[in-house]
């Protein structure tokens, strides 16, 4: 069992990582107000009913501050035009059609920066003050044709109502009237990940509501921290910490936040979730035979360690961070003085792990109590976290047919 002290100093860096509520506020106004201007009367989307919304670890609740303040928030957005589908124009004219109408924002909000053409976004930046830039995706529903195709697999469709499709400039089709766009389905990974959380999120949710003396629903999930949430915030910086250098190979978030998200056990302190994630997170990667797949949970069609088999390298950092991160943080849960805590996961934590332990306060006296000492001599005893060197053979994940 990990030591209090180590508890504590887990807590300490969830905090010290955690994005502000006013950061999430900006973001939160940042989508309303480009989703009231693409209802405005002149819109020339107004007639396909767009709605935009945001995606990914802001929506989720695990997005981490910037390594440094050079470094900007990623704000991940999806903007759907809900009564088109592939048939009615091109990924090419959707997407000039939305952009048309994002820079025609930029202008009317007096945005000094370019709005910016990524691989599958517009990118739209905002002052350097603001710290972020919001990529919003063009996208169109596709619930009806992912029902027929799990169907046909005998697949689970739980997620299928929300599923859309996505523009990518690298598609063959881009150019061209295809039914063969990327498929996405962002608010059902989403719900997915929140039912992973379970009673724990409502728990907490409503004790926040009582401590401010509010209405359960006047309170935003962003303002929600749950120890999953909390767990996989701290495994992103460590793994940030550790691929400074090899940006390209390093695990990414989406594939770190639902083995984590699989692996959860319901467990209600950071520590023991974070042991539990470390433990188990490699036993919900199947193999087909062929190659590793982790699927994505609102769509099992999709795997997201499809480009392990190109990039052999990007597998193996995979394994070689989880290894490293069992011995950091099995390391840091037997300690329970604090310098031995900071230094356990500084060399990949960097600048966070002594900030964290200067949120807990200056450390206690010398001078304990006998019970204070019976205490510090039960936890030295305990023994850290047991987990397996070798590779646990893969199977099927929670949640799947």
């Amino acid at each position: 069992m990990p030591t209090k002290t180590a508890e504590d100093y887990l807590a300490a860096l969830a905090d010290e990582l955690a994005v502000s509520d006013v950061r999430y506020d900006q973001a939160c106004r940042s989508y309303a107000s480009l989703g009231a201007w693409l209802h405005r009367p002149e819109s020339t989307v107004l007639k396909y009913d767009p709605q935009v919304y945001v995606q990914g670890s802001f929506r989720l609740g695990t997005a981490i501050r910037p390594i440094s303040d050079e470094e900007e928030y990623d704000v991940d957005s999806v903007c759907v035009l809900r009564t088109l589908s592939t048939s009615n124009m091109s990924q090419k004219q959707l997407k000039t059609l939305l952009g048309d109408e994002i820079k025609a924002y930029r202008r009317a909000q007096n945005m000094v920066k370019p709005v910016r053409e990524g691989r599958r976004c517009w990118v739209l930046s905002y002052a350097d003050g603001a710290q972020f830039h919001m990529d919003i995706v063009p996208a169109v529903p596709n619930a009806t044709r992912q029902r027929q195709m799990l169907e046909a697999r005998g697949l689970d469709l739980q997620w299928s109502e929300t599923a859309i499709v996505i523009t990518d400039i690298r598609s063959p089709v881009y150019e061209y009237i295809s039914d063969n766009w990327q498929r996405s389905n962002p608010k059902g990974y989403a719900e997915w990940f929140k039912l992973r959380m379970g009673t724990v999120f409502e728990q907490r949710r409503r004790a926040l509501a009582e401590s401010i003396k509010a209405n359960v629903e006047e309170i935003p999930d962003y303002r929600v921290r749950t120890p999953l949430q909390s767990a996989i915030m701290i495994l992103k910086r460590h793994r940030d910490g550790m691929f400074v250098n090899r940006y390209d190979e390093r695990p990414i978030s989406i594939i770190i936040t639902t083995l984590a998200g699989h692996a959860y056990n319901g467990e209600e302190k950071i520590a023991d979730t974070l042991y539990s994630i470390l433990s188990r997170m490699d036993q919900f990667i199947e193999h087909d035979g062929q190659k590793r797949v982790i699927r994505n949970p609102s769509d099992p069609l999709e795997n997201f360690a499809d480009k392990w088999p190109q990039h052999p390298e990007r597998e193996e950092a995979f394994f070689e961070w989880l290894a490293e991160a069992r011995r950091d943080f099995g390391e840091l849960a037997r300690q329970i003085e604090r310098r031995r805590l900071v230094e356990s996961v500084q060399l990949r934590m960097g600048a966070v792990a002594e900030r964290a332990a200067a949120r807990l306060g200056p450390p206690p006296g010398s001078m304990l109590s006998p019970a204070s000492a019976a205490a510090v001599v039960g936890a030295a005893g305990s023994s850290a976290p047991a987990f397996p060197n070798a590779r646990r053979e893969p199977t099927s994940p929670k949640g799947f047919a």
